[in-house]
C-alpha cells in the first residue's frame, strides 16, 4: 500500500468453546501505530463466528519504511486467557521520495563570487542519492558543489557548499543582479519523477548581486584629485618656481652702494652710527673714510669676488682678497656657502677688523648686508679662515673628502683721492 493512503483487510474469529466467550482483538508490532480493528471486542457463542476490519492507514513518513513489514493481531480471550492467540499476516510499503530543501542566504552580494549553503532532508522512506542541477538564464555564472551528491537515509539531513563565481568584473555603475535556481533531485527516484501524479519539487531561487569594483563616489574623488594635480602643474608650481628664483636672485645680486654725500661715501658713513643689521659690533664708519687717505675719488663701480677655501679635515685654511692698489673696496654685502653641511668654525676678517665668526653645521647659507659700506683701503685684505672639524655630506649622498667653503664679496670699487 501507498504511505499516506488507506486500506484494510478483514480477520475472522471463531469460539470453538463450549462456553460464550468475549474476544479482545490489538494490534501489535511494527503495524500497531496505524492499524486499528473494528470492532476491538467481539463476544460469541459457541460455534460461531464473526469477521473483524482491520483498517490500515500508514502517514507518509520516513518513519514508516517502504518493503514488508509484519501485521500481527492479537486475540485475546476473557474466559481462557491462556488460549491467546496472535495470527500474523504481511503489509507491503510502498516507496515514495521526498526532498526537503532550503538555500541559505537568497541573496548575495560581491565582486565575482558569492557563497551559499544548501540543507537537505530525506523525507522520503527509502534511502536518497541526492544530486544537484544549477539553472541560469545566460552563462556568465559558474557554480560548485561541496559536495557534490549527498547519500541519505530516510529521516537524515545533511548540507553542501555552493559556489557561484563569474568571470567578468563590474568595474563602475550600478549592481548587476544574476538570478538563478538549483534543483535538487534524488537519482534513484528519477523515473517515479516522470510517472503522472508524482510530486515534484519547485527549484530553489537565489541571486547574486554583483557590486561594482569602484564605488560611485571614488569617481568624484579621483576626478577631484586630477583636478588638483592639473591645477598644480599649471598654476601652482610655475608661480613657486618663480618665487624662489626671484627670492635666490635678491640674495645673490648686489646692491647698489647709496648714492650722494661727501667725497663719495654714504650720506650716514660720516655720521659714525650703526643702522643695526651690521655683525661684529663696534663703529659702522668704514676705515680709512673721511680724510685725504680713506676718501674714495668718484662714484667707482659695482665689484664682486669670489673667496673659495677648501680644507682637510682637522685643518684650518685661510682664503684672500687683496684690494687693488690706489681702490678703496666699499663692501655692502657678502654670501656665505656652506653646500656640504661641513663642521667647524669660519671666521670673516676685513683688513684687521673681524666681522663675524659663524660655527658651520649651523648654517648653508648665509648672507650680511650694509646700508652704510664697510670700507677697505688700497692693499688691506678680505680673509675667510676655515678650521675644518668634518668634511659634510652634499646632496649626492656620499660625505665629501674636504671640507668646501665659498664666500663671495660684493660692493663699489673706488679710485683713491689723490
Amino acid at each position: 500500500m501507498t504511505p499516506g493512503g488507506n486500506a484494510s483487510t478483514s480477520l475472522t474469529v471463531r469460539n470453538d468453546s463450549d462456553i460464550v466467550e468475549a474476544y479482545t482483538l490489538e494490534v501489535v508490532g511494527d503495524c500497531a501505530a496505524w492499524a486499528t480493528v473494528e470492532p476491538a471486542r467481539v463476544s460469541l457463542y459457541p460455534g460461531t463466528s464473526e469477521t473483524v476490519t482491520i483498517r490500515l492507514a500508514p502517514p507518509r513518513s520516513p518513519d514508516v519504511r517502504a518493503g514488508d513489514v509484519p501485521l500481527a493481531v492479537r486475540v485475546l480471550p476473557a474466559e481462557h486467557p491462556d488460549s491467546v492467540t496472535v495470527p500474523e499476516t504481511t503489509v507491503h510499503i510502498e516507496a515514495f521520495h521526498e526532498l526537503r530543501t532550503e538555500m541559505q542566504p537568497h541573496r548575495r552580494r560581491g565582486w565575482l563570487r558569492g557563497r551559499y549553503r544548501l540543507a537537505v532532508r530525506n523525507e522520503g522512506n527509502t534511502p536518497a542519492q541526492v544530486a544537484f542541477t544549477p539553472e541560469q538564464r545566460g552563462e556568465e555564472l559558474r557554480f560548485g558543489f561541496t559536495p557534490a551528491e549527498l547519500a541519505l537515509e530516510p529521516g537524515e539531513s545533511a548540507e553542501t557548499r555552493l559556489r557561484v563565481r563569474i568571470g567578468k568584473p563590474v568595474w563602475f555603475g550600478k549592481p548587476v543582479v544574476w538570478p538563478f535556481t538549483v534543483r535538487a533531485t534524488d537519482t534513484a527516484a528519477a523515473e517515479e519523477a516522470e510517472r503522472p501524479g508524482a510530486l515534484v519539487r519547485p527549484p530553489l531561487e537565489a541571486e547574486f548581486v554583483q557590486i561594482p569594483i569602484f564605488p560611485k563616489w571614488l569617481l568624484a574623488v579621483l576626478a577631484a584629485l586630477i583636478a588638483l594635480i592639473v591645477a598644480w602643474f599649471a598654476l601652482v608650481r610655475p608661480a613657486v618656481r618663480s618665487a624662489a628664483k626671484q627670492a635666490a636672485d635678491e640674495v645673490v645680486q648686489p646692491r647698489p652702494t647709496p648714492g650722494g654725500g661727501q667725497n663719495g661715501q654714504s650720506p650716514d658713513a660720516g655720521t659714525g652710527k650703526s643702522n643695526g643689521s651690521q655683525p661684529g659690533g663696534g663703529s659702522t664708519t668704514s676705515p680709512g673714510g673721511g680724510g685725504p687717505d680713506g676718501t674714495s675719488g668718484g662714484a667707482g663701480q659695482q665689484s664682486s669676488t669670489t673667496i673659495d677655501v677648501q680644507t682637510s679635515g682637522g685643518a684650518t685654511k685661510t682664503g684672500t682678497y687683496v684690494v687693488p692698489k690706489g681702490k678703496i673696496f666699499g663692501i655692502t654685502d657678502i654670501v656665505v656657502a656652506n653646500f656640504q653641511g661641513d663642521e667647524g668654525v669660519l671666521t670673516i676678517n676685513f683688513g684687521d677688523r673681524k666681522i663675524t665668526t659663524i660655527a658651520l653645521e649651523t648654517f648653508r647659507n648665509q648672507d650680511y648686508h650694509w646700508v652704510t659700506p664697510i670700507k677697505i683701503p688700497e692693499d688691506a685684505t678680505v680673509t675667510m679662515n676655515v678650521n675644518c672639524a668634518k668634511p659634510g655630506t652634499p646632496a649626492t649622498g656620499q660625505q665629501a673628502t674636504q671640507c668646501h667653503e665659498v664666500l663671495n664679496v660684493s660692493g663699489v670699487l673706488s679710485d683713491v683721492a689723490r
